[in-house]
């Protein structure tokens, strides 16, 4: 019920009529953050420069989501009037004492941007403009937009789209000045009429973005990825059917006729005593199955919900928002799962289990995230989460996330029934005979890995510019394509590899089917190690650690999340090949 109220209030807030003005009505202009062009998860506030500002600061109320997306919305002294132009309008007068005019000279140097937010609407522009050029001698000119002029398109009485230009007037040199240096700020206003409805408003400020558009439609190489996928998939079963039935009826012959066969008996068939053998370390097992299929369903739910139009870009880190509700609402899910197999695998410790389930991935987190944000909180940036944030989310954890894991996981253990394995296991081990470099388990782990990767590799480039650039993803519809692709071909991979195991009497599949998926997430890491160093501009300390920290949570995630799947897709092939396999 919880979650569905949760798709109920993102509908609502995704399909909001938006503000409504009547003539001469002001229209709210929030300054929000600053920040390197080309860093884009390193921002500042904006009154942290030495900018205009009202003598008493007022915060906008943010949703959970704009604060984790570094949002700090403060409400300006721009006086904007609803289908009023203004020219020249003076904002005010600011005194740069030396300090100010350095701290100016090095944002303007480091290529920084700001982003006011009017009606919900984005607006960006550059600090200022940097000149250099020639060789001998080296030209490098600092100069700084004092005068803004917002052009805004409205229809009825709604704004439709919104945008801010700083060639109007010639800028203001920072060469060789002194403090004081007084600077007038200014700004202009003109309104234009359009007939674009206001449904139709997020489009236009997609289509008309500040920053370079990078993303495309990339249908060719979406459907080159499907069909090598679909080949892969339908060769992996017609091979593995194929190979089956010459099994099959090679090992359920009649007794009369298996003298001969039995001297010769080889492959999976000989390690049926042995091949439902529990695994070792049967708690950590369990708590991985239980977060991934946790992870599993919230990435599902999140799919959904993008396929659905309930994130665009009016409303500011929705789906972060989603994203941490879902965490603690599915919660129940990982302790149904972990209880459940723990006891269905004989654990009796149940409690210890769903502590460890409850913390696998959270004490993880949070030890990269309070890295990360003392780190930012050293800098000053907006990706330090106020105090008020850290409780909240703590809250949401101790007094949601915890409890569902724990009731989720009472009706797991209770509703438990018994592993009702095909085929009676020894008590003692069967010896594993020694097997080529190319069946190891790092041989497994390379192939497991790289086809679920290759996968996805089209589609990662695109999240990568989405997560760590500057774009809106929008094709939601492809990604939920992807996805149905990757946790096809995981399945595919694991059977086909636990079969290939199996095959070489080796019946330690359990530990395996989860890393050898599971390392997807190994592949995923060094995607993203080319992809910083190759693929992007970030620099500096501050971003390097968001970026691989945040990372590594992410790989970790892919390796609970294809791990699960992989374990349940050759738990399901081990129970079919032995349930059709006759036993003497």
């Amino acid at each position: 019920m919880s979650i569905f109220v949760c798709f109920v209030v993102l509908a609502f807030l995704s399909t909001s009529s938006g503000i409504k003005y009547k003539d001469n009505d002001k229209v709210k202009l929030y300054v929000n953050k600053v920040g390197p062009y080309f860093n884009p998860h390193e921002t500042y506030h904006y009154y942290q420069l030495p900018v205009c500002r009202p003598k008493k600061i007022e915060h906008k109320s943010l949703t959970l989501g704009e604060v984790l997306d570094g949002d700090r919305m403060a409400l300006s002294e721009y006086d904007i009037r609803f289908t009023r132009d203004s020219d020249k309008k003076e904002l005010c007068m600011v005194t740069f004492t030396e300090q100010d005019l350095q701290l100016l000279r090095d944002a303007i140097e480091d290529l920084y941007y700001f982003e006011f937010v009017i009606d919900e609407i984005p607006v960006r522009g550059f600090i200022g403009h940097l000149e250099e050029g020639g060789f001998l001698p080296h030209n490098h000119k600092v100069f700084l937009w004092a005068h803004l002029n917002f052009n805004i398109e409205y229809n009825g009485n709604q704004v439709i789209y919104a945008n801010v230009t700083t060639k109007e007037q010639a800028p203001v040199s920072l060469d060789g000045v002194t403090a004081p240096y007084e600077v007038v700020f200014t700004y202009s206003v003109k309104w234009m009429k359009t007939n674009m409805a206001y449904d139709d408003r997020a489009k236009r400020v997609r289509d008309n973005s500040f920053f370079p558009k990078t993303l495309e439609i990339h249908w060719l190489s979406i459907i080159n990825s499907m069909v090598l996928v679909f080949l892969l998939i339908g060769f992996v079963v017609i091979i593995l059917t194929r190979v089956l039935k010459s099994d099959f009826a090679r090992y359920n012959v009649d007794e009369e006729e298996s003298d001969d066969i039995d001297q010769e008996d080889n492959g999976w068939k000989i390690i049926h005593s042995d091949v439902f053998r529990f695994p070792s370390f049967k708690s950590l097992f369990t708590a991985i199955l239980g977060v991934g299929s946790q992870f599993l369903a919230l990435a599902t739910g999140i799919m959904v919900m993008a396929v659905l139009g309930m994130f665009n870009v009016h409303h500011h880190g929705s789906i972060n928002s989603a994203g941490v509700i879902l965490y603690a609402f599915t919660s129940g899910i990982a302790g149904y799962v972990a209880a459940n197999m723990y006891k269905v695998l004989g654990g009796d410790n149940w409690v210890w289990n769903l502590n460890l389930t409850s913390c696998l991935f959270a004490a993880p987190f949070f030890m990269v995230w309070a890295f990360v944000n003392s780190v930012a909180w050293g800098y000053g940036t907006t990706q330090a989460l106020p105090w008020q944030t850290v409780v909240l989310l703590m809250c949401l954890w101790v007094f949601v996330g915890y409890p569902l894991t724990i009731i989720g996981g009472i009706f797991g253990k209770n509703w438990a029934t018994g592993f009702d394995a095909p085929c009676r296991t020894k008590n003692f081990p069967r010896e594993v005979p020694s097997v080529p470099w190319y069946r190891s388990s790092f041989a497994h782990c390379i192939v497991g890995g790289f086809l679920p990767f290759s996968a996805i590799s089209v589609e990662l480039y695109y999240i990568f510019a989405t997560l760590w650039g500057r774009e809106q993803y929008t094709l939601y519809g492809i990604l939920f394509i992807v996805y149905g692709i990757l946790i096809s071909v995981t399945a595919c991979i694991s059977i086909a590899l636990t079969y290939f195991q199996l095959s070489a009497e080796d019946y330690r599949w359990w530990w395996r089917s989860i890393f050898s998926a599971g390392s997807t997430g190994c592949f995923v890491f060094l995607y993203a190690m080319f992809y910083y160093f190759k693929r992007s501009n970030m620099s500096g300390a501050l971003q390097t650690i968001e970026f691989f920290g945040y990372t590594f949570l992410t790989c970790y995630v892919f390796f609970l999340m294809l791990g699960t799947v992989s374990f349940f897709a050759s738990l399901n092939f081990v129970r079919y090949i032995y349930v059709n396999l006759k036993m003497d």
